[in-house]
């Protein structure tokens, strides 16, 4: 789903609303220079520790095993030849040229959350040698000037929100709350508020990135304008190491949070109502579609539309009125009006704990959990067959092994997204109707195959109706194509930039684009 809350279905108290995915942002990483220096001899490491304000980790270290864990337990197998927890641009810079001097591959993480697990830095499967990892969750400030708001690299959605609500203002983004704000947003950032505001993309206006040469740049619309493109969607680890990003911030709105339940013997009707008003419907609402199987539903999947209008409450129902009459009415239909602040505190599950505790690190209340996933962009409406498709698929997932939970989730697009053109950004799919998430959950320690061909064949039952398009934020190490699929008419501007200020391929990973 978009980036945020949890991948399982959790039902809010308060207003029984349905707290959707939490997508692992853009990864931030890299594999190494692809000509890489001749070594001048054992790495330093007690020197990098001795020039850098932050700190490093390194195997036998008392912090290394916490600090070398990403948000996917999957992927804590993961030996990286250090952690280095950058405090500042200063410390980035340091670290690229100490692997450089030493020929060293680098990983680069901000929330952790890579798809392909290639912020672990040398994960078993992942393709990627043990290296060191540049991370940035050190960098977490956030300051205000005017109606602009400055955040660290490696502040995580929740204490993003926390700081904004707190000012009373906003911006669109997803809700998970240990995504990294940079991975969110140079991907492009679909989240709760996006058919609104637009992508997270669209309230930036400038980043701080050190480039491959160590030096520190700022990238905006008039510095640095075709880094600043390129970091407006075009994925992460490519260009450099963000330090920090800086956004327009709106007032932040009442947010009417919603969560409809039917029957799964809906389903063909919930589909195909579905997509023909939420992508069109009033700018102000936004929903998703999830249909989810696994053991917790019984016999049947579950079958839910949860989001966010931010007009007046008593207009809801206005809203709901084509939608049902092409649907039918459901069988569950909560909601509750909150405070921009409550309402992403409530879909990053966090409404109810202090946010200090709105973490999966020492002392934090949320739980990491073990995922497959992939995407997919719908560009046009899905004819019987393929909502057929999907319903056959939902259904056929509760037979996976060790599977907690499996189905696909449909976040609308259109609104304030369309209104940008497609070659304004790197982000290319403007006119798309939605962001598809396929996702399967599952207890440590279960093999990871059957769940990753789940996902990944779902994917490919759906390319006959939704083409090859995907989701540079939910990325796929499988794609024959990542570059078309992610960049579409975009990719080739986005290469001629990467060969501007990486021309020795400083910053390279597995799957090119």
């Amino acid at each position: 789903m978009a980036e945020l809350s949890r991948r399982h279905v959790l039902v809010l108290a308060a207003v029984g609303l349905v707290a959707t995915g939490c997508a692992p942002t853009s990864p931030i990483h890299t594999t190494g220079p692809t000509t890489a220096p001749k070594p001048v001899g054992p790495p330093d490491w007690s020197g990098l520790a001795r020039t850098i304000t932050g700190s490093v980790a390194r195997p036998g270290d008392a912090s290394y095993n916490t600090a070398k864990l990403t948000e996917n337990p999957r992927w804590d197998s993961a030996q990286p030849l250090a952690i280095v927890s950058a405090a500042g641009s200063a410390d980035v810079a340091t670290a690229l040229a100490f692997a450089a001097k030493y020929g060293l591959p680098l990983a680069l993480r901000s929330g952790g959350h890579s798809y392909p697990g290639y912020s672990a830095g040398g994960a078993p499967g992942t393709g990627i040698r043990p290296s060191v990892v540049i991370d940035t969750r050190q960098m977490k400030a956030i300051t205000f000037a005017g109606s602009q708001v400055t955040i660290g690299a490696g502040a995580s959605l929740a204490d993003v929100y926390d700081a904004l609500g707190s000012k009373g203002v906003a911006i669109a983004g997803g809700s998970c709350a240990t995504v990294g704000i940079a991975g969110l947003t140079l991907g492009g950032g679909v989240g709760v508020l996006v058919r609104a505001y637009g992508l997270t993309i669209d309230s930036l206006t400038a980043v701080e990135i050190v480039t491959a040469d160590g030096k520190t740049r700022v990238a905006s619309a008039t510095e640095n304008t075709d880094l600043f493109w390129a970091c407006r969607g075009g994925g992460g680890g490519h260009l450099g190491v963000v330090t920090s990003l800086t956004f327009a911030t709106v007032t932040a709105p009442t947010v009417t949070m919603f969560s409809l339940s039917w029957p799964f013997s809906s389903a063909a009707a919930v589909l195909a109502a579905w997509q023909d008003w939420a992508p069109t419907a009033d700018d102000r609402l936004w929903s998703t579609l999830k249909l989810l199987n696994g053991p917790k539903y019984g016999t049947h999947p579950g079958l839910f539309v949860s989001g966010t209008w931010l007009g007046p409450a008593s207009g809801l129902n206005a809203q709901f009125a084509p939608f049902f009459a092409a649907a039918g009415a459901p069988t569950s239909n909560l909601r509750g009006s909150h405070t921009y602040h409550d309402a992403m505190m409530r879909y990053a599950g966090c409404a109810t704990i202090p946010i200090a505790q709105c973490t999966t690190a020492a002392g934090g209340a949320l739980v990491r959990e073990s995922f497959a996933a992939t995407s997919h962009i719908a560009n046009a409406k899905l004819s019987d067959a393929g909502i057929q498709q999907i319903i056959d698929k939902v259904t056929a997932a509760a037979a996976l092994p060790g599977v907690r939970e499996a189905g696909i989730s449909l976040d609308a697009l259109g609104g304030a997204v369309s209104k940008v053109d497609a070659a304004a950004t790197a982000y290319p799919h403007r006119q798309a109707l939605a962001s598809i998430q396929y996702t399967a959950t599952f207890p440590d320690g279960t093999d990871p195959a059957p769940l990753d061909a789940f996902v990944r064949g779902f994917r490919s039952s759906m390319m006959p109706y939704w083409g090859d398009g995907a989701y540079v934020n939910y990325s796929d190490a499988s794609l024959p194509n990542p570059a078309t699929s992610y960049f579409a008419g975009n990719a080739a501007r986005l290469k001629a930039v990467r060969a501007k200020w990486d021309p020795r391929g400083v910053f390279t990973q597995p799957q090119e684009y």
